[in-house]
């Protein structure tokens, strides 16, 4: 456990100095430009802030774990594992998603209605925090599963990595079966009732499909080149 934490804070640290951040930081934070203004219903705001946190998840886990140069790589996994090092740079990348994507909450939060989509049922804040907070997570770890599965050591070739990636976030985000598709209605449909409806069983089966994405491509990474 320790080693996996210093790995990931290595991983983490690797991300900062690159800069390679930058762009999907932007790519979130112009879609909330976009989509996210002040006044609206909050629970529809923190819908789309965490659907929006999809793809900037999957694009930041490509980074973290196609970052390192090969013969870093190499060496991390021989003194650590394969499995534990590409652990680290799954972890380093979902964390680097929930950070922002708290943020947006804070954000839309403060600047959205406190109101349901037709103004006539007043949201509690500490409610609507709470369901925006399951959202992003939700939104987080289906995307971390898109990432993982979608580049090394399952796909090797950058470009079907990269198109595969881009089917994977619009599937996860439209599929009916995505726990990222069901969270995002979830905290809209409780915007048209009037009342909080906190994603709880969609954040639980995104952690679920995260979890067995991670393991799969654990297990393979000490397989493959």
């Amino acid at each position: 456990m320790r080693e996996t934490l210093a790995l990931t804070r290595y991983q983490l640290a690797l991300l900062v100095r690159s800069q390679r951040w930058l762009a999907p930081l932007l790519l979130y934070a112009g879609l909330l430009a976009v989509g996210v203004r002040a006044g609206d219903p909050v629970l529809d705001s923190l819908g789309f802030a965490a659907a929006a946190l999809l793809p900037t998840a999957v694009w930041l886990v490509r980074v973290c774990v196609t970052a390192e140069p090969a013969a870093a790589r190499h060496c991390a996994a021989a003194a650590t594992g394969p499995a534990r090092a590409h652990l680290a740079g799954v972890v380093a990348g979902a964390a680097a998603a929930a950070v922002p994507g708290g943020a947006a909450v804070g954000l839309v939060t403060a600047v959205s209605s406190r109101w349901s989509t037709d103004g006539g049922g007043a949201i509690p804040v500490a409610s609507a925090v709470v369901a925006g907070v399951c959202g992003v997570l939700t939104c987080v770890a289906v995307g971390t599963a898109v990432g993982v599965l979608c580049n090394r050591p399952l796909v090797g070739a950058r470009g079907y990595a990269v198109a595969m990636s881009l089917l994977g976030t619009v599937v996860a985000l439209v599929a009916g079966a995505s726990p990222a598709r069901a969270a995002v209605a979830a905290l809209s449909r409780a915007s048209a009732q009037g009342s909080v409806d906190v994603p709880w069983v969609e954040l639980l089966c995104a952690l679920a499909v995260a979890g067995l994405a991670v393991c799969a491509a654990c297990a393979v990474v000490g397989r493959r080149p």
